[in-house]
């Protein structure tokens, strides 16, 4: 029977939510990449109100995975500090250009840049260990955060596939920990866009604990397997994701613009 006003099943809910948690727990995003489609497509949400709801959903699934890698030890507080701090203002950014920049120039260098990184992370798969935090090195960190949270406000983008690429290559942090440390990101801006939504009423809470709850046990078992998973694995697992993502905003070029563009909510729920 429907969860709520919406008409979305329950099982289509907990299906949505299991697949979602299971993602996130492995490769420390939001899950928003299998959320947002699921309920669209099987369950048959407004689009907007999915992505809404997608934000909600996420919080408790990034607030289970963040406790999975906390218990193994990996998450970097300092990085995922800095990385906020620039992830959060750059959102701001993001959804102020929105209506600035043509979106189909910032998807074609999106793509190029995601493939590159896949490409990195296919054919190196050598940690060295995460560099010493200098100041330029904590500003370095601030920028990528800033262009994360910008991107996510431009293109709905969660922050995940742009942060653990990035601390992977540019850092040499452990995959691992940059996926623990990318979740601690997540939480407090899943935080932020959920109160937005809240206020816009762009959320059906209903369907979002559902999905949530279903989806934060298979974070954890997503989670713990990641922390067996090795470094090369790791790697090529979430070069194949970046491929992925790539595609779908691909697909994205071809789709018929809306007569009107509602301004988004935090995106980092992917």
């Amino acid at each position: 029977m429907p969860l709520s006003h919406s008409s979305v099943r329950f099982s289509h809910a907990v299906i949505v939510g299991l697949a979602a948690g299971l993602l996130g727990g492995l490769f420390g995003v939001g899950g928003g990449l299998i959320i947002v489609p699921g309920l669209v497509s099987l369950a048959g949400m407004d689009r907007r109100l999915a992505h809404g709801t997608s934000l909600a959903a996420t919080l408790p699934i990034a607030a289970a995975s963040l406790i999975t890698y906390v218990s193994h030890g990996n998450v970097d507080w300092a990085v995922a500090a800095l990385l906020a701090i620039g992830a959060i203002a750059g959102a701001i950014v993001g959804t102020t250009l929105l209506h600035v920049i043509p979106k189909n120039v910032l998807i074609v260098v999106f793509v190029i840049t995601v493939l590159a990184t896949a490409t990195r992370l296919a054919v190196s798969t050598e940690s060295t260990g995460r560099v010493d935090l200098t100041v330029g090195m904590a500003l370095l960190l601030i920028a990528v955060g800033l262009l994360t949270g910008t991107l996510a406000g431009l293109l709905g983008i969660g922050g995940g596939v742009i942060m653990v690429p990035a601390m992977v290559v540019i850092l040499g942090m452990v995959p691992v920990v940059a996926k623990g440390t990318s979740v601690a990101v997540i939480v407090p801006t899943a935080i932020m866009g959920t109160i937005r939504n809240r206020k816009k009423a762009n959320a059906d809470i209903r369907v979002a604990a559902v999905v949530g709850g279903f989806g934060a046990a298979s974070a954890i078992v997503g989670g713990t397997i990641s922390d067996r998973m090795s470094d090369q694995v790791s790697n090529i697992m979430f070069a194949v994701l970046l491929v992925f993502v790539a595609f779908t905003q691909l697909l994205s070029l071809r789709s018929k613009p809306s007569i009107a563009t509602p301004e988004p909510s935090i995106p980092t729920s992917d």
